[in-house]
């Protein structure tokens, strides 16, 4: 188990776009106690941050966030990649492969996500997962979840910021939170004993379905999203 976090937008923050990243990957630090990082692109103003469990690769070469061999993609990922070592394999006989910096199946997906574009890899990847991808080049920023939805990822509009992250509680340590109660979700939990995707006890905040991946583009802030 790891945990992700992240927002695009910065204007109106109270503290630096890093301290916030931080703070909403520590309070899900339960999910990661072995590594941590964030990434901060001031251009695009977009944050991303990881709390890491170590478990395919033990070594610094998994620490995440993330940056492809090129530099155009960075990725915080959640879960494990089953399949992993068949899709390296596949990549090196394409011709397709970087110069492998580790092991894990984090950078498999990565690499992968670069080379045959994310959507195709997620069709060819087998395993639990909830994951951002950002796309330096194109300026787009891509949310998925596993087929199953063993992984969870929320997001939605926090103050003038697009977040996300594996839990709720990291939503709140944005400036932005105001944690406004959303009546029809809480009526649709005491009815049925849960909160279906797409809605969360939070309004504005959605819980991304299993299979499916949002892209933001990060101009327009229009967002996009299918399932694969």
């Amino acid at each position: 188990m790891c945990g992700l976090a992240g927002f695009t937008g910065f204007k109106g923050l109270s503290r630096e776009p890093e301290a916030v990243a931080r703070a909403m990957a520590d309070a899900i630090r339960h999910r990661g106690p072995d590594d941590g990082g964030t990434w901060i692109d001031a251009e695009a103003e977009v944050a991303l941050a990881h709390r890491r469990l170590s478990i395919v690769d033990l070594s610094p070469t998994g620490h995440q966030p993330m940056a492809s061999a090129s530099g155009r993609h960075v990725i915080v990922f959640n879960g494990e990649i089953y399949n992993h070592r068949e899709l390296r394999a596949l990549l090196d006989e394409e011709g397709r492969a970087p110069g492998w910096q580790g092991t894990s199946d984090t950078e498999v997906l990565l690499e992968a996500a670069e080379a045959w574009g994310l959507r195709r890899a997620l069709e060819r990847a087998v395993g639990m997962f909830a994951l951002a991808l950002f796309d330096r080049q194109r300026r787009q920023l891509f949310l998925a979840r596993d087929r199953l939805g063993e992984k969870p990822l929320y997001y939605g509009r926090v103050g003038g910021s697009f977040a996300f992250a594996s839990e709720l509680k990291a939503l709140t340590r944005h400036p932005g939170w105001l944690g406004e109660l959303d009546r029809d979700a809480i009526a649709l939990y005491m009815r049925t004993g849960n909160v279906p995707a797409p809605a969360s006890v939070y309004r504005g905040i959605r819980k991304l379905a299993p299979g499916t991946l949002v892209a933001l583009d990060i101009a327009t802030g229009n967002e996009t999203v299918e399932t694969y």
